[in-house]
């Protein structure tokens, strides 16, 4: 069973609850000496009870089990699953009733906002929640080349099929210094229904329209390359293989090269605060409910500050539960992982980039509403 299929459920014993009670305190002394500001206490403060399941973005797993662990550390009488399926998986879930909020790489779309969902009240929708932000890493496995620049139509060209050799002059062009292999390219992409292939394909089909001529979905378009389930498994699948490149949430990294793509007329490597700067600078996708807050991102910033190759995940929940007990449990529990506490929590965790400010406060008054 891979990451991606694993179910995250975290009960914690007394002793657990000691140890993990210190390890947040930590990271809100070291997120506080950071200047980030200061932390909240809505973790130890909402009295939740009851199970809450979720369901979706593998992106978020890490995230996820920090979350968890505060939560319920706090909150000794709830407990909280989540099942990094992937994104379309988290949202057919969320859509059946067979979870009470979902994961997504991508926020639900108009054909399934007019829909129905199983666990909300009657006549009631569905409202989508930034939770998680962080660059897409563009991970490879070369022998004998530790760095790698790629822009955008050469990155496209790789992952249609069109560049299958890794002394291309494309790629050769954009790395006069490095000593380029003549080894066949594998090009690794999710099998699955994916927000993060969603993203991907919205910055390729944003910055190099004609290489990659597809509009973006949460499936992978071409039929070439090699597809692996889930973030662990691309990952898993550029680490074991030769001459690999493949697309993963950045905190999932981990040893493998990155690449650095162009942006402007530099090439850029991803950090958690160029991609924040990407977000701070989108605007909310328009026509949608006051607290439904979809962001429409600048994928063609020429900023070099900025990382466009960037997700945002969001849960997805209900504006009203058909059950209100489950509705108190998703309030408090996306409270807290919107909250400051929890954002640099995520930070610590898994890299992400806490939401700004301003974002934060709209997403906190979006989950006070829910009911």
């Amino acid at each position: 069973m891979t990451n991606g299929q694993k179910l995250t459920t975290i009960k914690l014993g007394r002793a657990a609850a000691v140890a993990a009670i210190a390890a947040l305190a930590l990271t809100s002394c070291a997120a506080n000496e950071s200047g980030s500001g200061t932390s909240t206490d809505s973790a130890s403060s909402s009295g939740a009870t009851g199970t809450l399941v979720g369901i979706g973005a593998s992106s978020q797993g890490s995230a996820q089990e920090s979350w968890i662990a505060g939560f319920q550390t706090a909150n000794p009488d709830a407990t909280i699953n989540y099942d990094p399926q992937g994104s379309g998986a988290g949202r057919e879930s969320f859509i059946s009733g067979a979870a009470a909020f979902a994961g997504s790489d991508s926020a639900l779309s108009d054909d399934e906002l007019a829909g129905t969902f199983g666990s909300c009240a009657p006549d009631t929708t569905a409202i989508d929640l930034p939770v998680y932000i962080s660059p897409i890493a563009v991970i490879f496995n070369i022998e004998g080349v530790d760095e790698l620049n790629l822009d955008s139509e050469t990155l496209a060209n790789i992952f249609n099929g069109s560049i299958t050799s890794w002394d291309d002059e494309a790629i050769a062009a954009l790395n006069p210094d490095a000593t380029l292999p003549s080894t066949s390219i594998t090009a690794v992409h999710r099998s699955d229904d994916s927000g993060t292939t969603k993203n991907f394909a919205d910055y390729l089909n944003s910055t190099a329209p004609d290489a990659w001529g597809e509009e973006p979905s949460d499936t992978f378009p071409f039929s070439g390359g090699e597809g692996a389930q889930g973030t662990s498994g691309v990952v898993d699948a550029v680490t074991n293989g030769t001459g690999t490149i493949g697309y993963a949430d950045a905190s999932r990294a981990g040893d493998l090269g990155v690449a650095k793509i162009k942006v402007g007329d530099e090439f850029v490597g991803y950090t958690a605060e160029a991609a924040a700067a990407v977000v701070e600078g989108s605007p909310l996708v328009e026509g949608r409910e006051d607290n439904d807050i979809a962001i429409k991102l600048d994928r063609q910033t020429t900023d070099p500050s900025h990382y466009p190759l960037v997700l945002v995940s969001y849960a997805i929940a209900c504006q009203e539960y058909a059950d209100a007990d489950q509705g108190a449990l998703a309030k408090a529990y996306l409270g807290y992982i919107a909250s400051d506490e929890g954002q640099k929590v995520s930070a610590e965790s898994a890299g992400s980039a806490p939401l700004s400010a301003d974002l934060s406060a709209k997403v906190l008054a979006a989950i006070e509403t829910i009911s």
